[in-house]
């Protein structure tokens, strides 16, 4: 008997230290492999809350009251203080919506739900393909441009919402006199690279999937994170990165307040000017930014080219950059506008993006991650 009990508690003391180890591998999962999974997290809708809970956006605030789901929507950027809120109650989903920027339309890609869009602006680099079959069998209208937009396009779209955005702002008061009611889409705007993701709860609120908007930031959240940790936890240096480059008057940089300042420092790498306090982009004097950026081991810059942007191509920019380190050892990652959905997804995929500057910055932590916007160029 004693020996029945005996082995008993050791069957039970493995199974429980078992269990540990299962338990503990789900949470533990390596950056690389959970990069590589394929397993679509749209399929596990059902496992996710339908109350929305905004954690990392600045700009976003939701209220559950007994008249309906209270939004709340503000300018997130710091710069501007105390900004205006707009306010508005949903009582019940919505079915047609238009969008006015790239970034409005990959919030509902990552999505999935690209057919509740009715309308788009013209748009000069289109990737989703649901979207180019919808503007081709005419489910989704062109509706113009800023400052020309087709009223009665618009109208007869019959959408319940539009989208709009604060840096856009020719036309827009045309749209407020058809009586739909404008969305001024502050995402872009965010900081925290996650709370720019984080706004496609506002569109699952508004087409009454909160389930799928949950599932999907869920995804994007444990990515991000999982790497960020993974990044501070392993790497052994921190390696100096600049951006931008003379654009006319000037050398354009991110501000080191940026949400792209936020992601070289989450990628594990040092922002060489991260001690200016924009939030956004800006111009500085071609010589300040180049005496500082001179050494640094990266260069981040983007922009469309037509073709294969490689080293000689910005070389013909301006001769003075071949002396740059970063130039010379090959090191410079380029995001090309018009062979990449950046402009539709970077900001609602930040877990791609901070892989693409891992991969570069510490290739050990992605060994079989292909990047996704930015590469490095030769």
């Amino acid at each position: 008997m004693r020996y029945f009990f005996l082995v008993l508690s050791l069957a039970v003391v493995c199974c429980f230290t078992s269990c540990n180890k299962n338990q503990q591998s789900t949470h533990n999962i390596k950056a690389d492999e959970l990069f590589q999974l394929h397993d679509s997290i749209l399929a596990h809708t059902e496992e996710y809350s339908d109350s929305v809970v905004i954690r990392y956006a600045k700009g976003l605030k939701v209220d559950y009251q007994s008249d309906g789901i209270h939004v709340y929507i503000c300018n997130p950027d710091p710069s501007l203080g105390k900004a205006n809120t707009e306010e508005f109650v949903i009582t019940k989903p919505s079915k047609r919506f238009i969008c006015t920027t790239a970034l409005q339309l990959g919030n509902f890609e990552v999505l999935g739900l690209e057919d509740r869009i009715v309308g788009m602006n013209s748009l000069k680099n289109l990737f989703s393909p649901k979207m180019k079959q919808q503007m081709a069998d005419g489910t989704t209208v062109k509706i113009g441009k800023e400052g020309n937009f087709d009223l009665e396009t618009v109208i007869a779209a019959k959408p319940d919402y539009i989208f709009v955005s604060a840096s856009k702002h020719g036309g827009f008061e045309a749209l407020k006199e058809i009586g739909v009611p404008l969305i001024t889409h502050h995402g872009y705007k965010e900081i925290n690279p996650l709370g720019q993701a984080e706004w496609i709860k506002l569109i699952g609120l508004l087409t009454g999937e909160t389930k799928r908007a949950n599932a999907v930031f869920a995804d994007i959240e444990r990515k991000y994170l999982t790497l960020k940790e993974e990044i501070q936890a392993d790497t052994l240096h921190t390696p100096t990165v600049i951006s931008g480059r003379q654009i006319r008057d000037g050398w354009y940089i991110v501000g080191g307040k940026s949400y792209m300042a936020q992601l070289f420092k989450d990628a594990g790498a040092d922002y060489i000017m991260k001690d200016n306090e924009d939030s956004g982009g800006t111009t500085l004097d071609f010589e300040a930014v180049y005496a500082r950026g001179i050494k640094a081991d990266f260069w981040q810059i983007d922009g469309s080219y037509n073709g294969d942007f490689t080293l000689e191509s910005l070389a013909k920019e301006d001769e003075r950059y071949t002396s740059m380190d970063a130039y010379k050892n090959q090191k410079v990652l380029f995001c090309n506008f018009a062979q990449t959905p950046y402009r539709e997804l970077a900001g609602v995929q930040p877990h791609y993006v901070l892989a693409d500057f891992a991969k570069a910055f510490h290739p050990d932590v992605l060994p079989n991650y292909e990047p996704k916007f930015y590469k490095l160029i030769k």
